[in-house]
């Protein structure tokens, strides 16, 4: 069945139906494309990015391709990754990727958060551009975030603490504005070493299950 413009979906529906069109997308190209990911200090990633006009340009496509095998590779040998945004392969357009554990690609695009919720939360966070370090950031708990998915079709969803999805597409349209996690740091005595995170707080955050599950 066709989601209609603007359609409220859920999540659940929304990784359903955009699995699809990115599945679909990926089998067309038969290598890999793995770019290398900026880190902190690049410029290009407190640039804030442009809205995508045509989805269906070649472009956009090698860009969504090109998201997907980055944060494949990263995942693979770092065992973090669970979204990438334009701007971190040093393009600036305004799309973002997330592959969450035990779900399928999700591609969004033009992605903006259009309401979000009064009641905040503190997570830990991190980023693939600067993962040596982790740190505890404030959020929105839930947050209603409108995207166009590969095909151009316009879609709404709501997110919440379920996945840990409202924190992390707060972290990835940051992305697209130029803002960094470290930006929201909470407490500077939370910022530590991947190493003392691994230790002592992985389990109970949003990375305690592995990228291989």
């Amino acid at each position: 069945m066709k989601l209609l413009a603007g359609q409220m979906i859920t999540e659940d529906a929304a990784f359903r139906r955009s699995r699809i069109a990115v599945s679909s997308l990926h089998n067309e190209v038969a290598a890999m494309a793995v770019r290398t990911v900026r880190q902190l200090g690049d410029p290009v990633l407190r640039e804030k990015c442009q809205e995508v006009e045509d989805i269906s340009a070649p472009e956009i496509r090698a860009l969504v391709e090109d998201l997907q095998d980055t944060l494949a590779y990263w995942r693979k040998t770092t065992g973090y990754g669970r979204g990438i945004a334009a701007p971190q392969i040093g393009v600036l357009q305004r799309v973002i990727f997330l592959r969450l554990p035990g779900e399928d690609p999700w591609a969004l695009i033009n992605p903006k958060i259009i309401e979000a919720s009064a009641e905040r939360i503190v997570v830990w966070d991190a980023c693939l551009s600067f993962l040596s370090i982790f740190m505890q950031v404030e959020r929105n708990r839930h947050v209603t975030v409108q995207y166009q998915d590969v095909q151009g079709n316009q879609h709404e969803v709501q997110a919440g603490e379920l996945r840990d999805l409202s924190e992390l597409l707060q972290h990835e349209i940051d992305h697209l504005n130029g803002i960094l996690c470290i930006d929201r740091v909470t407490d500077l005595k939370t910022v530590c070493t991947k190493e003392e995170f691994e230790k002592r707080y992985r389990a109970a955050s949003p990375y305690a299950v592995s990228a291989g599950q």
